[in-house]
This record gives structure tokens, C-alpha cells and sequence, in this order.
């Protein structure tokens, strides 16, 4: 199965220079922990929920702080017609439970959780649990 069979296809994308207040705002309306940040149809970097706990507001920063102040930019993706056996072993290795999904001309068409290839058929999604759940990690912070 192809990951673009089980990704959600409407994303919602912050740009870098929206405040971390409209960031989560957005994140409480659509229930997401996590944002893809795009700017001139490409994608810049991610903000997730603990970005803005951890990046920004446990460093005193102001609900105006912008997203680029926050967000991860290096950013971890597979693409649409990857398998998603594949990216679901990746995603463990990674301790990733998200991720951006790209289709080969780069741009940005859906996001894929544990969650979404948990539904699919024959994918051991237990042990990528079990690296996704170790402690640390390099994209802990």
C-alpha cells in the first residue's frame, strides 16, 4: 500500500511569519499537534505543539513570536507513492510520529501519522511504536 492511500490530504500550513499564537490556534481548531510551515508554495519547516511549549513559552517568549522563531526546520518527509510498510519503519528509526508527504515535485500534498498507517493491513506498527516511545531521540526538543 502506497502512503497516499491512508494520509490526510487536507493540511492545514502555517506560514513563518504567523504569530505561535495563531499557530495554535489553528492547531486547537483542526485538533493537531502539528503544523507544516510552507512559504512560496514550498515547505520551510514544522511546528508542533511541543515547539511552542519547549521553543517558546518555556523561554519566556511572547504569544507574537513568530513561528520561524519556533518551528524544527529540518524536516523529515516521504513521499505520496513511498510504501507505507517502508515509512512506517522509517518513522520508528526516526521516532517520528508524523510526518510530511511530498509527491516527487516536492510539495506538500498530506501529512502521515502512526495513527493513519496503523489502519493499514500487514504493518508491524507495534515496533515502531516501541522506537518511537525510547526516550530522546534527535528530534526530542
Amino acid at each position: 500500500m502506497q502512503v497516499s492511500e491512508c494520509m490526510s490530504k487536507n493540511v492545514q500550513v502555517a506560514n513563518p511569519d504567523d504569530t505561535i499564537q495563531q499557530a495554535a490556534q489553528i492547531m486547537e481548531r483542526i485538533d493537531a499537534g502539528v503544523l507544516p510551515v510552507g512559504q512560496d508554495d514550498r515547505l520551510v519547516g514544522i511546528i508542533t505543539d511541543r515547539d511552542i511549549a519547549i521553543r517558546a513559552v518555556a523561554r519566556g517568549r511572547e504569544s507574537d513570536t513568530p513561528v520561524r522563531d519556533a518551528m524544527s526546520s529540518e524536516i523529515l518527509y516521504c513521499y505520496d507513492d513511498d510504501d507505507a510498510g517502508e515509512v512506517l519503519g522509517n518513522m520508528g528509526k526516526q521516532q517520528l510520529r508524523r510526518m510530511a508527504v511530498l509527491n516527487r515535485d516536492k510539495r506538500l500534498v498530506g501529512m502521515v501519522s502512526i495513527g493513519d498507517l496503523a489502519k493499514t493491513d500487514g504493518h508491524d506498527t507495534g515496533e515502531a511504536l516501541r522506537e518511537i516511545a525510547q526516550p530522546g531521540g534527535a528530534h526530542a526538543t
